[in-house]
């Protein structure tokens, strides 16, 4: 049992961190202006930056409540941004988009539980650390 919440920590945050070096992409630029980001070419790599310290906060339950309301400040923008499906027309692009704006306001509600109750046992903040 006190392997889960390390574990889900983890799996809660494999996306963030794994997802960084896409920030950094051409692609992902280019998607954010086409979204009507502003300053896309700065906003994005920030995300990205900003997404991998939470995320890896989170995963290893360091400062993990920090790092949950630095997932939100993330999410917040990103999920309104650039997954608005209520502003497209095309029915298949409509359902992706609405797919992935729904997993992001349940990761939402993940790193909002997090943000308030914290890393769980077996964390660098309970300091409960087996070995």
């Amino acid at each position: 049992m006190k392997f889960l919440c390390p574990l889900g920590r983890v799996l809660f945050a494999l996306n963030f961190v794994v997802a960084l070096p896409y920030h950094f992409t051409h692609g992902a630029v280019q998607a954010a202006a086409g979204q009507g980001v502003m300053l896309p070419a700065l906003v994005v790599p920030l995300s990205g930056v900003l997404a991998f310290i939470g995320g890896l906060s989170v995963a290893l339950g360091y400062k993990a409540r920090w790092g949950a309301w630095a997932l939100v400040a993330f999410l917040v923008p990103v999920t309104l941004y650039m997954h608005a499906f209520w502003r497209l027309s095309d029915p298949q692009m409509t359902f992706v988009e609405e797919v992935l704006f729904l997993k992001n306001i349940s990761m939402l509600g993940g790193a909002l539980l997090i943000s308030q109750l914290g890393a769980g046992p077996t964390s660098f903040d309970q300091r409960n650390i087996p070995g």
